[in-house]
């Protein structure tokens, strides 16, 4: 059923245009420029910046001197796995490129992660592919995959493989029901990159029951595109999926299940491949008009109802799932990457918008709705114009929703990267900073934080570096974030 005008118009007026739109995070973010303008920084020199107070968030970050993770005063961190060094149960070298990640509870106290390794292309490319596990291969060319890791009561670590064979196995999500859905952000084909299979799936991926992941399984009622993040509405079944993709630019999708169809284990797996009915999004504004693109908007508690259009082909068996339609009938936005389910709905990060995109950004958190069908700013980044410099955040990508209020983003811009936080009332604020220098000291390099997650206690944030593979839990004296 589509939303009609007069049915936005009357969302709109209950709402006060999407400023104070259910959700607990709020208006979180600022004009371009001002993010990190009043809030916890410190200079390019690891000092306070002049003028700047330390009212949210936990102080400055203090320079590690191991070089990996710069961290508040009272924080500390410490390394999970990191490719290369730390060993799987079976002995191989844990895989690289870290990327999505979620935890689980599991046995006797322990912590399951499942971690997704975004490694694209063929084996022969990587010296730490996913190891190709009997029984848990789809593609054997193919180098991504998933590893499972226990963190257990006493410090002790275990790593697994949860799946292997799979290609640029990126952001993914979790269910309700435990599990994880691995997303595999590409479009080769059999016979393409060395591949032998077609990718472009989501897969399922049980922490707690390695069996289920044998003889892994497309779940092709999904759609086959360069799949970014999935997150499951537990009330009404519908799954929402991010596409980072451009030329054109990607879609948010959802999916909704066919009559009679209930969640649960490996229930996604069962499905024929064109159960349900697979959807892309259309907007348009209080005034009915149409919304070509997401970064159209310039303020942040913009609200545009949505509509959802029916995606003729989901396997993309000749074009692209993006490109079957026509400009005028979907809404687009530029790297749609990191998803949260949280406050009732879906948080969505657009990461940054260029030259491909009607207006630019370096970064949009959006917050959708499904009982009113309406998508509001939430976050709103400018183009940072000087990405060395410490200070300011750009590149939004992974994200979650903090037990402590507001939100947590793992940043991947350009220049310095960041987890930061932004606060229910909309003030940010770092929480670590990459000290780990993979370029030259002429020329350094930053790789990009992904995978951030809170423990199933709230006690732990875990995130990871992706290169070379780094996944890190933090500690240290959380606090509940005003909202002043």
């Amino acid at each position: 059923m589509s939303l009609t005008r007069r049915d936005f118009a009357r969302t709109s007026a209950l709402t006060g245009a999407g400023v104070a739109l259910a959700g607990s995070v709020g208006a979180l973010a600022s004009a371009p420029g001002a993010l990190a303008a009043t809030d916890d920084v410190e200079s390019a020199d690891g000092g306070p910046a002049q003028g700047h107070r330390h009212e949210v968030g936990y102080g400055p970050l203090i320079a590690d001197p191991d070089g990996i993770l710069a961290l508040p005063e009272g924080f500390t961190y410490r390394v999970i796995t990191y490719s290369g060094r730390t060993r799987l149960e079976t002995g191989e070298f844990t895989p690289s490129n870290h990327d999505g990640t979620a935890t689980f509870e599991g046995p006797r106290g322990a912590t399951l992660l499942v971690n997704n390794h975004e490694l694209a292309g063929p084996r022969s490319k990587w010296a730490h592919p996913v190891p190709l596990t009997e029984g848990l291969v789809y593609d054997p060319a193919a180098s991504g995959g998933c590893t499972v890791v226990e963190v257990r009561r006493g410090g002790e670590v275990a790593e697994w493989v949860g799946i292997a064979g799979t290609a640029t196995n990126c952001a993914g999500g979790s269910t309700p029901w435990g599990t994880w859905l691995t997303c595999e952000e590409t479009e080769d084909k059999a016979g393409r990159n060395g591949m032998t299979k077609d990718h472009g799936y989501v897969f399922e991926v049980d922490p707690a029951d390695r069996r289920a992941n044998r003889d892994p399984k497309p779940v092709k009622a999904l759609g086959r595109y360069a799949h970014e993040a999935v997150v499951v509405d537990p009330k009404r079944g519908h799954l929402y999926l991010t596409e980072d993709a451009s030329g054109p630019n990607g879609l948010l999708y959802r999916w909704t299940p066919p009559e009679g169809f209930r969640h649960g284990r490996g229930r996604l797996r069962t499905l024929a491949d064109d159960a349900g009915a697979l959807q892309a999004f259309r907007c348009f504004d209080s005034g009915g008009r149409f919304v070509d693109d997401l970064s159209r908007a310039t303020r942040t508690g913009t609200v545009y109802g949505v509509d959802w259009v029916d995606v003729p082909d989901r396997d993309a068996r000749s074009v692209s799932v993006r490109k079957q339609f026509t400009d005028g009938q979907v809404t687009r936005a530029r790297k749609l990457e990191g998803m949260w389910w949280g406050d009732g709905g879906a948080y969505i990060v657009s990461s940054y918008a260029r030259e491909e995109s009607p207006l630019q950004h370096d970064g949009q958190v959006w917050f959708y709705d499904p009982r009113r069908r309406t998508l509001t700013l939430k976050v709103l980044l400018g183009v940072n114009r000087t990405p060395a410099e410490d200070g300011a955040f750009d590149g939004p990508d992974n994200i979650t929703v903090s037990p402590y209020g507001g939100l947590v983003i793992a940043e991947d811009g350009e220049g310095i990267q960041h987890l930061f936080g932004a606060t229910e009332s909309g003030r940010t604020y770092p929480i670590a900073r990459n000290d780990l220098n993979i370029g030259t000291e002429q020329a350094p390099e930053y790789s990009e934080f992904t995978g951030v997650t809170f423990s199933p206690d709230g006690r732990t944030l875990y995130a990871n570096i992706q290169t070379p593979g780094i996944m890190l839990a933090i500690t240290g004296p959380w606090k509940r974030q005003k909202r002043d």
